[in-house]
């Protein structure tokens, strides 16, 4: 199953619902939740990773693509996309608080803590969406001239950065005035859609999802350093800080993993997870990884992995 990926396969979780498709997830390591959005289902599930079950579901947010724990504000974030809004959920009691607009199609959120704003990307509008954390409402929205991949927060700059797939650049937002400070280039990109940060070596890691390729960028240059082959049509990333490792994850169910050492990015295993393994969360505690696949024998599981 795994092919030349360092990891063994642990256990597979039968999930509910039915076998349709599984979008982002999120993990609170305090509470030891693993939140992952059925989006065929239009719900999210809930899973406990001491006690490896589902402990919750929570329905009512159409065609949910993204999902997003904030801990220290016990919030979870999902975006709607069927109904075109983002929906708040109380992390205590799991159930949904409030609903605010969030653009045509929005899919990644990333949270700006010191300015208390949630970004949202709104693919199909080309804008990124701002909602007001305390507010639970709309405050901005900003023009990305182009079809918006994944958001993230990085804690070094406190800047919100996010794809812009169809111009092959990665924009940066100051959340303090909602504006655009720089557009950077990428070279080598196509369809730039995912995106991770690692703020302890000032890399990016972008997954370009139309031509394979995973590209690596220094943050204190803006330059891209590195580039790497990966599974077909790359999705999800997610980082091990603790083992200083990258997971890829892939439409295709391949997986790519890649080691971050102080002076290079180096790949260290690829291999088949299972059907549509896109998504993909890990527990830094742990160091397990967790796929929800949408299909296997007729039934959706989440397919547990560690480091062999």
């Amino acid at each position: 199953m795994t092919g030349d990926l360092p990891l063994m396969h642990v256990e597979d979780v039968p999930l509910p619902g039915r076998a349709s498709r599984f979008d982002y997830e999120s993990y609170d390591p305090g509470r030891h939740l693993l939140f992952i959005a059925h989006l065929g289902d239009s719900e999210v599930v809930v899973f406990d990773t001491v006690a490896s079950r589902v402990v919750a579901r929570i329905p009512g947010i159409s065609a949910v693509h993204g999902v997003l724990v904030v801990p220290e504000l016990s919030r979870v974030y999902a975006s709607a996309t069927g109904t075109n809004e983002i929906v708040a959920i109380d992390e205590r009691t799991l159930r949904i608080i409030a609903r605010a607009p969030g653009g045509v199609y929005p899919d990644g959120m990333a949270y700006a803590p010191d300015a208390r704003k949630l970004y949202v990307s709104d693919e199909r509008g080309e804008t990124e969406t701002v909602i007001d954390v305390p507010g639970n409402r709309r405050i901005a929205t900003i023009p990305l001239d182009g079809e918006a991949g994944n958001s993230q927060y990085d804690p070094v700059s406190r800047h919100i950065f996010v794809n812009v797939q169809t111009r092959r650049q990665l924009v940066e937002i100051d959340p303090g005035s909602n504006t655009i400070v720089s557009l950077t280039d990428l070279p080598g990109a196509k369809g730039n859609h995912g995106l991770l940060i690692d703020p302890a070596s000032r890399l990016a890691f972008i997954a370009c999802e139309d031509n394979n390729r995973l590209l690596v960028l220094d943050m204190r240059t803006m330059m891209v350093i590195a580039a790497f082959d990966v599974g077909g049509d790359p999705d999800v990333l997610a980082f091990d800080p603790a083992m200083h490792m990258v997971y890829v994850a892939g439409e295709a169910g391949v997986v790519s993993m890649f080691r971050v050492g102080a002076s290079r990015v180096a790949k260290i295993g690829e291999g088949h997870v299972g059907p549509n393994a896109h998504v993909v969360g890990v527990d830094a505690a742990t160091h397990r990884s967790y796929f929800p696949l949408k299909d296997v024998d007729g039934h959706p599981v989440l397919r547990i992995m560690a480091p062999r």
